[in-house]
């Protein structure tokens, strides 16, 4: 029986990471990435999707193609705009069209619960977001591309994964949740906006991973959310943080502003991909 054939972009970022570490040796893996990981048994490409976009030496016929691929310079606009566009939108479309020339079933995108905005409730995915420039560069760029990639939907499943705020071991040092542990860990306070701050419900990354794997055996098209299993506040997610590293946490409030809460509805995450397991207090302890 022939193995199903997997393409993965951003196959060394932290999703990507995991992800590719759960498929391989059963699948036959290509792993586009700027730089290879040789621990990894896979077919390697190196592309830097923000300037090189050939996918003519990725297989001549495919199952899935999983887009994870992200700007190393996503928060700095308008200097690297350019950049991020490349990667989030041009290079999103060239994916397409290849995944249409070869033959994929499946298509996954990975998008941002950022595109919601902020709000009190639960962010469900049947809200209709308008198209609107407040949501800041990278995220319209998230919500345009995830439009484009609709469109394609009658060549192939377009399944659109919507992250909230992922974490775990090996992130980048200026994330959310290192830099979180970085200033308790250094004795610096956490602004807090309004008396505990943001809601939000981080996914460890074994979570967000195991989503995304579960999403290539779906049938048809869908938008998921992806988030942890708690929402929880910027204070509370301090406090666990202080247990964890053995250090109580400062606060700074700011009356001046309310909270902008981002929280995402999992329910159909739940329902169609995984129950993510991990709670934050465990959760953190495996960044450290």
């Amino acid at each position: 029986m022939n193995r199903s054939t997997i393409i993965v972009t951003g196959a060394t970022g932290l999703i990507g990471a995991n992800l590719v570490a759960g498929l391989a040796n059963k699948v036959d893996l290509h792993c586009v990435a700027r730089r290879s990981d040789p621990s990894v048994p896979a077919t390697w490409h190196s592309m830097d999707l923000a300037n090189n976009c050939d996918f003519g030496g990725l297989p001549k016929s495919a199952d899935a193609l999983v887009y994870l691929a992200q700007s190393e310079h996503f928060r700095n606009f308008p200097e690297h705009s350019l950049d991020v566009y490349q990667v989030n939108t041009v290079s999103l479309v060239r994916a397409l069209d290849y995944a249409r020339a070869v033959g994929v079933r499946n298509f996954i995108y990975a998008s941002s619960g950022g595109v919601y905005g902020t709000g009190e409730n639960r962010m469900s995915e049947e809200v209709q977001i308008p198209a609107r420039g407040d949501l800041g560069f990278y995220l319209s760029t998230k919500l345009c591309s995830e439009i484009l990639a609709q469109n394609y939907a009658k060549f192939f499943d377009v399944v659109i994964l919507r992250y909230f705020f992922v974490y775990g071991p090996g992130q980048r040092p200026s994330m959310l949740i290192p830099r979180l542990i970085q200033r308790v860990r250094d004795g610096l306070p956490l602004t807090l906006q309004g008396a505990d701050g943001i809601r939000i419900n981080p996914v460890h990354v074994s979570d967000a991973a195991a989503a995304t794997r579960k999403a290539l055996e779906l049938k048809g098209s869908y938008t998921i959310n992806v988030g942890g299993p708690e929402v929880l506040s910027l204070r509370e997610i301090g406090n666990l943080i202080g247990e964890a590293v053995g250090r109580a946490p400062l606060y700074v409030v700011d009356s001046s502003s309310p909270p902008g809460h981002l929280a995402g509805d999992i329910r159909r995450m739940r329902e169609l991909l995984a129950e993510p397991k991990v709670r934050f207090e465990e959760g953190v302890r495996t960044l450290l």
